[in-house]
Protein backbone atom coordinates (compact mmCIF):
# COMPACT_ATOMS: atom_id res chain seq x y z
CA UNK A 1 0.00 0.00 0.00
CA UNK A 2 1.73 3.05 -1.01
CA UNK A 3 1.38 6.14 0.69
CA UNK A 4 -0.91 9.39 -0.22
CA UNK A 5 2.04 11.77 -0.26
CA UNK A 6 5.02 10.75 -0.78
CA UNK A 7 8.19 12.11 0.76
CA UNK A 8 11.67 12.48 0.41
CA UNK A 9 13.10 9.95 3.44
CA UNK A 10 16.71 10.36 5.00
CA UNK A 11 17.69 7.19 7.28
CA UNK A 12 20.79 7.33 9.06
CA UNK A 13 21.88 3.92 9.70
CA UNK A 14 22.15 0.79 7.65
CA UNK A 15 21.58 -1.64 10.80
CA UNK A 16 18.67 -3.98 11.44
CA UNK A 17 16.62 -1.09 12.64
CA UNK A 18 17.10 1.41 9.73
CA UNK A 19 16.96 -1.16 7.25
CA UNK A 20 13.59 -2.70 8.64
CA UNK A 21 12.58 1.01 8.47
CA UNK A 22 13.87 1.77 4.46
CA UNK A 23 12.55 -1.42 3.20
CA UNK A 24 8.80 -0.26 5.19
CA UNK A 25 9.09 3.54 3.69
CA UNK A 26 10.08 2.23 0.09
CA UNK A 27 6.79 0.29 0.32
CA UNK A 28 4.74 3.18 1.60
CA UNK A 29 5.73 4.64 -1.73
CA UNK A 30 8.02 7.17 0.35
CA UNK A 31 12.28 8.16 -1.88
CA UNK A 32 14.09 6.79 0.19
CA UNK A 33 18.16 7.77 0.82
CA UNK A 34 20.31 5.46 3.78
CA UNK A 35 23.30 7.50 5.34
CA UNK A 36 25.39 4.44 6.51
CA UNK A 37 29.29 5.77 8.34
CA UNK A 38 30.86 2.02 7.67
CA UNK A 39 31.76 0.48 4.61
CA UNK A 40 29.46 -2.74 5.78
CA UNK A 41 26.05 -2.99 6.53
CA UNK A 42 24.47 -3.98 9.71
CA UNK A 43 25.41 -1.99 13.00
CA UNK A 44 25.54 -3.86 16.22
CA UNK A 45 24.76 -6.83 14.22
CA UNK A 46 26.96 -7.51 11.06
CA UNK A 47 29.51 -9.83 9.51
CA UNK A 48 32.95 -9.88 10.18
CA UNK A 49 36.03 -11.81 8.06
CA UNK A 50 38.15 -14.20 11.06
CA UNK A 51 41.32 -15.45 9.19
CA UNK A 52 42.04 -19.31 10.36
CA UNK A 53 45.36 -20.04 10.46
CA UNK A 54 45.59 -22.35 7.64
CA UNK A 55 45.03 -19.30 5.38
CA UNK A 56 41.73 -19.51 5.09
CA UNK A 57 38.96 -16.60 5.63
CA UNK A 58 35.77 -16.80 6.83
CA UNK A 59 32.67 -14.79 7.85
CA UNK A 60 31.36 -14.49 11.50
CA UNK A 61 29.89 -12.00 12.96
CA UNK A 62 30.50 -9.44 15.38
CA UNK A 63 28.67 -11.23 18.13
CA UNK A 64 27.21 -14.73 18.58
CA UNK A 65 23.23 -14.11 18.02
CA UNK A 66 20.63 -15.83 18.63
CA UNK A 67 17.02 -14.96 17.18
CA UNK A 68 13.68 -17.53 18.42
CA UNK A 69 10.92 -18.46 16.70
CA UNK A 70 8.86 -16.14 18.04
CA UNK A 71 10.54 -12.75 15.60
CA UNK A 72 7.82 -12.76 13.28
CA UNK A 73 8.59 -9.23 12.28
CA UNK A 74 12.48 -10.43 11.81
CA UNK A 75 11.23 -13.58 9.55
CA UNK A 76 8.62 -11.92 7.87
CA UNK A 77 10.88 -9.19 6.78
CA UNK A 78 13.92 -11.71 5.73
CA UNK A 79 11.45 -13.61 3.35
CA UNK A 80 10.29 -10.34 1.94
CA UNK A 81 13.83 -9.23 0.88
CA UNK A 82 14.40 -12.73 -0.55
CA UNK A 83 16.29 -14.62 2.33
CA UNK A 84 15.14 -18.05 3.28
CA UNK A 85 14.53 -18.46 6.79
CA UNK A 86 14.40 -21.94 6.49
CA UNK A 87 17.98 -22.66 4.76
CA UNK A 88 19.63 -19.62 6.16
CA UNK A 89 18.79 -20.38 9.85
CA UNK A 90 18.88 -24.22 11.78
CA UNK A 91 16.08 -24.28 13.75
CA UNK A 92 16.37 -26.32 17.19
CA UNK A 93 13.70 -26.71 19.60
CA UNK A 94 14.97 -24.46 22.94
CA UNK A 95 17.47 -25.99 24.88
CA UNK A 96 19.48 -24.92 28.00
CA UNK A 97 21.59 -28.08 28.65
CA UNK A 98 25.03 -28.36 29.82
CA UNK A 99 28.19 -30.29 28.95
CA UNK A 100 27.29 -32.75 31.24
CA UNK A 101 23.91 -33.35 29.92
CA UNK A 102 21.78 -31.63 32.83
CA UNK A 103 19.22 -29.02 31.38
CA UNK A 104 15.77 -28.64 29.98
CA UNK A 105 15.03 -28.91 26.63
CA UNK A 106 11.83 -28.75 25.09
CA UNK A 107 10.17 -30.91 22.58
CA UNK A 108 7.87 -30.03 19.46
CA UNK A 109 4.41 -29.80 20.84
CA UNK A 110 1.73 -26.95 21.16
CA UNK A 111 2.58 -23.83 22.94
CA UNK A 112 2.64 -24.16 26.45
CA UNK A 113 2.40 -27.67 26.29
CA UNK A 114 6.24 -27.97 24.89
CA UNK A 115 7.37 -25.78 28.11
CA UNK A 116 5.63 -27.78 30.77
CA UNK A 117 7.04 -31.17 29.30
CA UNK A 118 10.13 -29.41 29.03
CA UNK A 119 10.26 -28.46 32.76
CA UNK A 120 8.47 -31.83 33.99
CA UNK A 121 11.40 -33.89 32.10
CA UNK A 122 14.40 -31.59 32.74
CA UNK A 123 17.37 -33.83 33.37
CA UNK A 124 19.70 -32.94 36.39
CA UNK A 125 16.94 -31.42 38.56
CA UNK A 126 15.08 -32.79 41.08
CA UNK A 127 11.16 -33.65 41.06
CA UNK A 128 10.85 -30.74 43.90
CA UNK A 129 13.10 -28.28 41.88
CA UNK A 130 10.76 -29.28 38.77
CA UNK A 131 7.64 -29.38 40.69
CA UNK A 132 8.53 -25.36 42.03
CA UNK A 133 9.48 -24.32 38.31
CA UNK A 134 6.11 -25.58 36.79
CA UNK A 135 4.01 -23.66 40.00
CA UNK A 136 6.14 -20.36 39.24
CA UNK A 137 5.73 -21.03 35.52
CA UNK A 138 1.49 -21.49 36.17
CA UNK A 139 1.46 -18.60 38.35
CA UNK A 140 2.66 -16.14 35.91
CA UNK A 141 0.43 -17.20 33.34
CA UNK A 142 -2.48 -16.85 35.79
CA UNK A 143 -1.37 -13.54 36.01
CA UNK A 144 -1.25 -12.09 31.92
CA UNK A 145 2.84 -12.38 32.69
CA UNK A 146 2.45 -9.02 34.81
CA UNK A 147 4.35 -8.07 37.24
CA UNK A 148 5.24 -4.79 39.67
CA UNK A 149 6.85 -2.25 37.09
CA UNK A 150 10.05 -2.11 40.00
CA UNK A 151 10.18 -5.82 40.36
CA UNK A 152 13.55 -6.94 39.51
CA UNK A 153 13.55 -10.65 38.20
CA UNK A 154 15.69 -11.75 41.05
CA UNK A 155 12.37 -10.70 43.09
CA UNK A 156 10.71 -12.37 40.73
CA UNK A 157 12.17 -15.86 41.22
CA UNK A 158 12.74 -15.06 45.18
CA UNK A 159 10.95 -18.29 46.00
CA UNK A 160 13.03 -20.96 43.03
CA UNK A 161 15.24 -23.14 44.57
CA UNK A 162 19.14 -22.22 44.50
CA UNK A 163 19.40 -24.35 41.12
CA UNK A 164 17.31 -23.44 39.27
CA UNK A 165 17.80 -19.79 39.90
CA UNK A 166 21.62 -19.95 39.05
CA UNK A 167 21.29 -22.63 36.39
CA UNK A 168 18.22 -21.58 34.52
CA UNK A 169 16.70 -18.12 35.23
CA UNK A 170 19.95 -16.25 35.90
CA UNK A 171 21.22 -17.80 32.50
CA UNK A 172 18.23 -17.42 30.63
CA UNK A 173 17.89 -13.50 32.10
CA UNK A 174 21.24 -12.85 31.11
CA UNK A 175 21.07 -14.16 27.47
CA UNK A 176 17.85 -12.54 26.52
CA UNK A 177 18.27 -9.00 28.80
CA UNK A 178 21.75 -8.82 29.26
CA UNK A 179 21.46 -7.93 32.54
CA UNK A 180 22.39 -10.06 35.81
CA UNK A 181 19.00 -11.34 37.18
CA UNK A 182 19.11 -8.59 40.16
CA UNK A 183 19.42 -5.76 38.59
CA UNK A 184 17.10 -7.17 35.39
CA UNK A 185 12.94 -6.03 34.84
CA UNK A 186 10.68 -8.56 35.92
CA UNK A 187 7.93 -7.45 33.03
CA UNK A 188 10.16 -7.27 30.28
CA UNK A 189 11.59 -10.85 31.52
CA UNK A 190 8.43 -12.07 31.77
CA UNK A 191 7.38 -10.79 28.64
CA UNK A 192 10.10 -12.73 26.56
CA UNK A 193 8.68 -15.58 28.50
CA UNK A 194 5.69 -14.94 27.55
CA UNK A 195 6.08 -14.54 23.76
CA UNK A 196 8.79 -17.54 23.87
CA UNK A 197 7.23 -20.03 25.89
CA UNK A 198 3.81 -19.78 26.14
CA UNK A 199 3.08 -18.03 22.54
CA UNK A 200 2.48 -20.01 19.54
CA UNK A 201 3.88 -23.38 18.45
CA UNK A 202 7.61 -23.08 17.30
CA UNK A 203 8.23 -20.00 19.02
CA UNK A 204 10.36 -20.88 21.51
CA UNK A 205 12.38 -22.96 19.03
CA UNK A 206 16.13 -21.48 18.78
CA UNK A 207 17.11 -19.68 15.26
CA UNK A 208 20.80 -20.31 14.85
CA UNK A 209 22.77 -18.05 11.46
CA UNK A 210 23.76 -20.42 9.44
CA UNK A 211 25.01 -17.26 7.19
CA UNK A 212 26.55 -14.25 8.84
CA UNK A 213 24.56 -11.13 10.02
CA UNK A 214 25.02 -8.67 7.36
CA UNK A 215 23.85 -11.37 4.86
CA UNK A 216 21.44 -12.38 6.93
CA UNK A 217 19.17 -9.57 6.49
CA UNK A 218 20.91 -6.27 5.76
CA UNK A 219 22.43 -6.85 2.68
CA UNK A 220 19.41 -8.61 1.03
CA UNK A 221 17.69 -5.50 1.91
CA UNK A 222 19.80 -2.92 0.46
CA UNK A 223 19.44 -5.27 -2.58
CA UNK A 224 15.58 -5.27 -2.52
CA UNK A 225 15.61 -1.46 -2.09
CA UNK A 226 17.75 -0.16 -4.42
CA UNK A 227 15.98 -2.09 -6.97
CA UNK A 228 12.98 -0.13 -6.28
CA UNK A 229 15.00 3.25 -6.60
CA UNK A 230 16.39 3.53 -2.92
CA UNK A 231 20.13 4.79 -2.42
CA UNK A 232 22.20 3.32 0.46
CA UNK A 233 25.50 5.52 0.91
CA UNK A 234 28.19 3.81 2.73
CA UNK A 235 31.13 5.29 3.95
CA UNK A 236 28.53 8.46 4.60
CA UNK A 237 29.31 9.83 8.27
CA UNK A 238 25.65 12.19 9.02
CA UNK A 239 27.32 14.17 12.32
CA UNK A 240 24.69 16.65 12.90
CA UNK A 241 21.33 17.72 11.04
CA UNK A 242 20.10 21.68 9.68
CA UNK A 243 17.05 22.87 10.48
CA UNK A 244 15.57 25.16 7.69
CA UNK A 245 11.89 24.82 7.96
CA UNK A 246 10.03 22.72 6.05
CA UNK A 247 12.94 20.63 5.73
CA UNK A 248 16.17 19.02 7.45
CA UNK A 249 19.15 19.42 5.63
CA UNK A 250 22.07 16.48 5.40
CA UNK A 251 25.00 17.93 3.84
CA UNK A 252 22.71 20.45 2.35
CA UNK A 253 19.83 17.96 0.72
CA UNK A 254 16.57 18.59 1.90
CA UNK A 255 14.75 15.92 3.37
CA UNK A 256 10.83 16.22 4.35
CA UNK A 257 11.53 13.56 7.08
CA UNK A 258 14.58 11.85 9.16
CA UNK A 259 15.21 8.78 11.06
CA UNK A 260 17.57 8.53 13.13
CA UNK A 261 19.00 4.32 12.68
CA UNK A 262 22.13 5.08 14.97
CA UNK A 263 23.02 3.45 18.61
CA UNK A 264 21.75 5.72 21.28
CA UNK A 265 24.83 7.25 21.86
CA UNK A 266 25.48 8.36 18.34
CA UNK A 267 22.01 9.34 17.97
CA UNK A 268 21.85 11.62 21.06
CA UNK A 269 25.21 13.23 19.87
CA UNK A 270 23.42 13.66 16.18
CA UNK A 271 20.86 15.53 18.34
CA UNK A 272 22.94 17.50 20.54
CA UNK A 273 25.28 18.84 17.62
CA UNK A 274 22.10 19.42 15.79
CA UNK A 275 20.60 21.86 18.17
CA UNK A 276 24.10 24.24 18.73
CA UNK A 277 22.63 25.81 15.20
CA UNK A 278 19.26 25.32 15.08
CA UNK A 279 16.48 27.53 16.83
CA UNK A 280 14.85 27.42 20.11
CA UNK A 281 11.85 25.82 19.09
CA UNK A 282 13.88 22.66 17.71
CA UNK A 283 17.07 23.31 19.95
CA UNK A 284 14.54 22.23 23.03
CA UNK A 285 13.22 19.11 21.98
CA UNK A 286 16.36 17.93 20.60
CA UNK A 287 18.44 18.49 23.87
CA UNK A 288 15.07 16.80 25.94
CA UNK A 289 15.20 13.62 23.53
CA UNK A 290 19.38 13.23 23.82
CA UNK A 291 19.39 14.09 28.36
CA UNK A 292 16.61 11.17 27.89
CA UNK A 293 18.99 8.73 25.40
CA UNK A 294 22.32 9.59 27.08
CA UNK A 295 20.56 8.34 30.28
CA UNK A 296 20.45 4.62 29.28
CA UNK A 297 23.19 2.64 30.91
CA UNK A 298 24.76 0.03 28.44
CA UNK A 299 26.21 -3.42 28.71
CA UNK A 300 29.30 -5.08 26.75
CA UNK A 301 29.16 -8.44 25.38
CA UNK A 302 32.22 -10.49 24.16
CA UNK A 303 32.44 -13.51 21.68
CA UNK A 304 35.72 -14.64 21.63
CA UNK A 305 36.01 -17.27 18.47
CA UNK A 306 38.70 -19.97 19.34
CA UNK A 307 39.51 -22.93 17.44
CA UNK A 308 39.42 -26.36 19.43
CA UNK A 309 42.99 -28.31 18.81
CA UNK A 310 42.64 -31.28 15.91
CA UNK A 311 41.96 -34.36 16.80
CA UNK A 312 39.02 -36.42 18.94
CA UNK A 313 35.62 -36.61 17.35
CA UNK A 314 34.26 -34.50 14.20
CA UNK A 315 31.52 -33.26 16.59
CA UNK A 316 33.39 -31.12 19.72
CA UNK A 317 30.01 -30.43 21.46
CA UNK A 318 26.82 -32.77 22.41
CA UNK A 319 24.73 -30.23 20.42
CA UNK A 320 25.40 -27.06 18.16
CA UNK A 321 24.57 -24.39 21.56
CA UNK A 322 25.54 -25.76 25.13
CA UNK A 323 25.22 -23.30 28.64
CA UNK A 324 28.16 -23.07 30.65
CA UNK A 325 28.37 -22.74 34.10
CA UNK A 326 29.96 -19.22 34.17
CA UNK A 327 31.27 -17.49 37.48
CA UNK A 328 34.69 -16.53 38.55
CA UNK A 329 37.03 -17.33 36.17
CA UNK A 330 34.66 -18.70 33.96
CA UNK A 331 33.06 -15.76 32.35
CA UNK A 332 31.01 -17.19 29.17
CA UNK A 333 27.83 -18.27 29.68
CA UNK A 334 27.25 -20.06 26.27
CA UNK A 335 29.34 -21.90 23.52
CA UNK A 336 28.32 -22.61 19.89
CA UNK A 337 29.85 -25.14 17.60
CA UNK A 338 30.51 -22.96 14.19
CA UNK A 339 30.29 -25.93 12.04
CA UNK A 340 27.66 -28.11 13.48
CA UNK A 341 25.62 -24.47 12.36
CA UNK A 342 26.80 -23.28 9.03
CA UNK A 343 28.24 -26.59 7.92
CA UNK A 344 30.99 -25.74 5.71
CA UNK A 345 32.34 -27.74 3.71
CA UNK A 346 35.78 -27.98 5.16
CA UNK A 347 35.83 -28.25 8.73
CA UNK A 348 37.16 -25.46 10.92
CA UNK A 349 37.04 -26.73 14.31
CA UNK A 350 35.79 -22.43 15.54
CA UNK A 351 33.68 -22.24 18.74
CA UNK A 352 32.04 -19.23 19.67
CA UNK A 353 32.35 -18.34 23.47
CA UNK A 354 29.46 -15.83 24.40
CA UNK A 355 29.69 -13.35 27.48
CA UNK A 356 26.56 -10.87 28.23
CA UNK A 357 27.27 -8.54 30.77
CA UNK A 358 30.71 -8.31 29.87
CA UNK A 359 33.76 -7.03 31.99
CA UNK A 360 37.52 -7.13 32.04
CA UNK A 361 40.02 -6.94 29.17
CA UNK A 362 40.47 -8.87 26.20
CA UNK A 363 43.65 -10.96 27.28
CA UNK A 364 41.86 -11.81 30.62
CA UNK A 365 39.09 -12.66 28.97
CA UNK A 366 40.80 -14.93 26.18
CA UNK A 367 43.03 -17.12 29.10
CA UNK A 368 39.97 -17.98 31.13
CA UNK A 369 37.82 -18.99 28.07
CA UNK A 370 40.76 -21.31 27.30
CA UNK A 371 40.69 -22.15 31.04
CA UNK A 372 36.49 -22.72 31.21
CA UNK A 373 37.08 -24.53 27.50
CA UNK A 374 39.32 -26.84 29.27
CA UNK A 375 37.71 -27.23 32.40
CA UNK A 376 33.45 -27.79 31.61
CA UNK A 377 34.21 -29.54 27.74
CA UNK A 378 37.62 -30.86 28.18
CA UNK A 379 38.63 -28.89 24.77
CA UNK A 380 42.24 -27.36 24.27
CA UNK A 381 41.17 -24.33 22.18
CA UNK A 382 43.16 -21.19 20.60
CA UNK A 383 41.52 -18.01 20.79
CA UNK A 384 41.41 -16.78 17.09
CA UNK A 385 39.44 -13.35 17.41
CA UNK A 386 37.62 -11.28 19.75
CA UNK A 387 34.86 -8.69 19.83
CA UNK A 388 34.42 -6.83 22.36
CA UNK A 389 30.92 -4.59 21.60
CA UNK A 390 31.04 -2.21 24.65
CA UNK A 391 27.43 -1.02 23.89
CA UNK A 392 26.37 -4.38 22.89
CA UNK A 393 22.76 -3.58 24.83
CA UNK A 394 21.25 -1.51 27.39
CA UNK A 395 21.20 -2.31 30.85
CA UNK A 396 17.17 -3.60 30.96
CA UNK A 397 16.40 -2.48 34.52
CA UNK A 398 12.75 -1.88 36.50
CA UNK A 399 11.16 0.86 35.38
CA UNK A 400 13.38 2.32 32.59
CA UNK A 401 12.51 5.40 31.21
CA UNK A 402 13.29 4.75 27.73
CA UNK A 403 14.04 7.52 24.82
CA UNK A 404 10.68 7.89 22.57
CA UNK A 405 10.63 7.30 18.89
CA UNK A 406 9.66 11.29 17.77
CA UNK A 407 12.21 13.40 18.56
CA UNK A 408 11.64 16.98 17.25
CA UNK A 409 9.38 18.13 13.98
CA UNK A 410 10.11 15.90 11.02
CA UNK A 411 12.79 13.36 13.12
CA UNK A 412 12.06 10.72 14.31
CA UNK A 413 14.30 7.49 15.78
CA UNK A 414 14.58 4.20 15.52
CA UNK A 415 16.25 0.96 17.32
CA UNK A 416 16.11 -1.72 19.91
CA UNK A 417 16.43 0.94 22.66
CA UNK A 418 13.45 3.24 21.56
CA UNK A 419 10.75 2.59 24.05
CA UNK A 420 8.76 -0.69 23.83
CA UNK A 421 7.74 -4.12 25.14
CA UNK A 422 11.07 -6.14 24.30
CA UNK A 423 14.60 -5.61 25.90
CA UNK A 424 17.85 -4.82 23.12
CA UNK A 425 16.86 -8.05 20.12
CA UNK A 426 16.81 -7.80 16.53
CA UNK A 427 12.97 -8.48 16.63
CA UNK A 428 12.71 -5.28 18.68
CA UNK A 429 14.94 -3.60 16.19
CA UNK A 430 13.05 -4.73 13.45
CA UNK A 431 9.92 -3.64 14.90
CA UNK A 432 11.15 0.00 15.94
CA UNK A 433 12.28 0.48 12.68
CA UNK A 434 8.94 -0.63 10.87
CA UNK A 435 6.94 1.50 13.40
CA UNK A 436 8.71 4.65 13.08
CA UNK A 437 8.61 4.26 9.04
CA UNK A 438 4.82 3.42 9.75
CA UNK A 439 4.43 6.72 11.94
CA UNK A 440 5.90 9.42 9.22
CA UNK A 441 3.57 12.11 7.83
Amino acid sequence: MNSAIPLRIAIVGAGWAGMAAAVRAVELGHDVTVFEAARSLGGRARGVPLALPDGREVMVDNGQHILIGAYADCLQLMRKVGVDPAAALLRLPLALRYPDGHGLVLPDWPAPLDAAAGIATARGWSWRERLALLRAALGWRRAGFQCDEGASVAELCAGLPPRLQAEFIEPLCVSALNTPMHEASARVFLRVLRDALFGVRGGSNLLLPRIDLSALFPQAAAHWIAVRGARVLTGRRVEALAWQAPHWRIDGQPFDRVLLATSAPNAAQIAVQSAQAAASSIASPLQAWAHGAARLRHRAITTVYAQADSGGTPALLRAPMLALRSGPGAPAQFVFERDAITRPAQATRLLAFVVSASEGERGALETAIAAQAQAQLQLAVTPLLTVIEKRATFACTPALQRPPSHIAPGLLACGDYIDGPYPATLEGAVRSGRQAAEALR
